[in-house]
C-alpha cells in the first residue's frame, strides 16, 4: 500500500508510541521518546510503565515535545484483576508521577463469571480519580468469547465514565481485531456519548492502521477520526512510517 507524507502524518498523529516491557533501566524509554519528533510530526502520546514516566517526561522535554506529546501509563495491567483498591492505587501512583492519561484493564474475568458490578465500580472510581485526565479502559477483547460480551463490556465501561475504549493489552494471544473494533465503535455510536477508541496489539503495518481508520470513518463519519477520539497503540509502526513504506515488522 502506498505511503505518502500526508498519510504518515495522519497515522503518526493518532499513535500512542508504546513501551511496556520489563526493561532493566530507562534507556529504552528515553530513546523511544527522543524519536517521537519526526519529519512527519509527532505522536499523540507515549505510553510507559509508571516508574518510567519521569524519564519519559525528561526525554520529551529534551526533544522539545513536552507540550505536544501526552504521557500515558497503565494500571491493573496486564491481568485485569478484580481488586478495585489495588487498581485505584496504581492509577493514583501513575497520576502522581505525572501521567496525563491512564489505560486501565477492565476486570474481564469477573464479567465472564457473571459479575458486572465490579467492572462498573472500578471504572467509575478510576474516573473519579482521573477527573479531566483521559481514562482509557482496556477490554481485552480477544479474551471475550463473543460479540455480545464485547458489546456488554463496552456498555459497562461507557456508562461508568470511560473516555476511551481500548481493545487490548497486547499481552495475550488474541489482541485487536477488526470485528471487535467494529462492535466497540457501534456501542460508542449508539451510546451518544463522546467516547474514543484505541486499537492496540497487532497493528504493525500501515495497511493495518488504515483498515481500522476506515472502520471508524465508516461507522462514525469521515470527520470523526482525530487524536481526541482515535488512537493506535503501537511501537513498531513508527519504524514503518519512518521507512516510508506500507509494510514492515515490529511489535505492537
Amino acid at each position: 500500500m502506498e505511503n505518502t507524507p500526508q498519510i504518515s502524518a495522519k497515522v503518526l498523529a493518532l499513535l500512542d508510541l508504546t513501551r511496556l516491557e520489563d526493561d532493566p533501566d530507562d534507556s529504552t524509554v528515553r530513546a523511544m521518546c527522543k524519536r517521537a519528533g519526526t519529519r512527519f510530526g509527532h505522536p499523540a502520546a507515549v505510553c510507559v510503565y509508571p516508574h518510567f514516566i519521569s524519564a519519559a517526561r525528561e526525554a520529551l522535554a529534551g526533544a522539545g515535545l513536552s507540550e505536544r506529546v501526552a504521557i500515558a501509563t497503565v494500571a491493573n495491567f496486564p491481568d485485569g484483576g478484580s481488586d478495585t483498591r489495588l487498581a485505584l492505587l496504581e492509577v493514583e501512583q501513575g497520576l502522581e508521577q505525572g501521567a496525563d492519561e491512564v489505560d486501565v484493564v477492565f476486570p474481564w474475568r469477573a464479567l465472564l463469571a457473571g459479575d458486572e458490578a465490579v467492572g462498573a465500580d472500578l471504572v467509575a472510581e478510576c474516573k473519579g480519580i482521573c477527573g479531566s485526565r483521559k481514562l482509557k479502559i482496556i477490554l481485552e477483547s480477544g479474551m471475550l468469547p463473543d460479540e455480545h460480551t464485547v458489546r456488554r463490556a463496552s456498555e459497562i465501561a461507557i456508562n461508568a465514565g470511560a473516555d476511551f475504549l481500548k481493545t487490548s493489552t497486547g499481552k495475550v494471544k488474541v489482541n485487536a481485531t477488526p470485528g471487535a473494533a467494529k462492535i466497540m465503535l457501534e456501542t460508542i455510536r449508539d451510546s451518544g456519548r463522546p467516547v474514543g477508541i484505541k486499537v492496540s496489539g497487532g497493528v504493525r503495518t500501515l495497511a493495518d492502521a488504515r483498515a481500522y481508520i476506515k472502520i471508524a470513518e465508516d461507522l462514525m463519519g469521515s470527520g470523526w477520526v482525530s487524536p481526541a477520539t482515535f488512537r493506535i497503540g503501537a511501537s513498531g509502526l513508527l519504524d514503518v512510517l519512518l521507512a516510508g513504506e506500507g509494510s514492515g515488522g515490529g511489535e505492537s
